[in-house]
């Protein structure tokens, strides 16, 4: 039986986009664990490994490997994650996007700016969710955080890139504001997490994490979904992840073998 999410943590997710999912993944830890060592000995092209000026360990990251990975195509196709996703999202689909593997090594002091994802896909809609799955335990100082309720702030921000550099020479979006000057008036989720949780959270919610000062990896496998409203959206430059080959037009439905339909009720 399929662990889907109750009707309270769905109007948690409309309300706050961004929830914690305890024990839904269990089954899926080794599987993703086998398939991110298999990844990490041979990235792929879209690997973007940040290595520190300060000669701490590297974040390791790679970026739409599903197709060939068969750990990762297995949960795509057979772990609850669409049906969950379809849940959450209020959609009658649940249409895989991309999956993306973060690997914080121990000392590492990379920090994952505070950002949104959604100005950085070229994919527009209400209807997404990513699931941030950790494959080792995560303690709160350690963990993604996410703002509650950035979802629905009417604003998009600058993509930019670790180097902090734009992503787009030229974009309409807003600057970032200093969070964690603001950190006080905000309020802001994170857990202690163990394998087998997931944080869910929308394209739009305004999230970060710090660097892993602990003695263990903090591997995790993320895995992002749209619904029934998504829609191709053009922007000043090229996306992250980048799709250079798709031909597409702005606004026309969210359509393409390489985003398969998982679910459909």
């Amino acid at each position: 039986m399929e662990n889907l999410p109750t009707d309270a943590l769905v109007a948690d997710y409309e309300r706050d986009g961004v929830i914690v999912l305890r024990d839904v993944f269990s089954q899926w830890i080794e599987p993703l664990r086998k398939g991110i060592t298999s990844l990490m000995a041979d990235p792929s092209p879209l690997e973007r490994t940040v290595r520190p000026a300060d000669g701490s360990a590297p974040f390791f990251q790679d970026l739409c490997n599903w197709q060939r990975i068969p750990e990762f195509e297995s949960f795509v196709f057979k772990s609850p994650a669409a049906r969950i996703a379809a849940r959450l999202m209020g959609s009658r689909t649940a249409r895989f996007f991309h999956d993306h593997v973060l690997v914080k090594q121990p000392g590492g002091s990379t920090v994952t700016p505070w950002h949104q994802d959604q100005p950085y896909y070229f994919v527009e809609g209400r209807q997404s969710v990513s699931f941030w799955i950790p494959l080792d335990p995560v303690p709160r100082d350690v963990v993604m955080e996410c703002i509650k309720g950035s979802h629905d702030w009417g604003k998009g921000f600058r993509p930019m890139r670790f180097d902090g550099t734009r992503l787009y020479a030229n974009d309409d979006f807003e600057v970032m504001p200093d969070i964690e000057a603001l950190r006080p008036t905000l309020d802001i989720a994170g857990w202690d997490m163990q394998p087998g949780d997931a944080i869910a959270f929308n394209f739009r919610t305004v999230h970060g994490a710090p660097g892993n000062p602990s003695a263990r990896s903090r591997r995790v496998f993320s895995a992002r979904w749209v619904g029934d409203d998504a829609v191709f959206a053009k922007r000043a430059g090229r996306t992250s992840p980048p799709f250079p080959d798709l031909e597409f037009k702005h606004g026309a439905p969210f359509d393409a073998p390489m985003f398969p339909v998982v679910y459909r009720s």
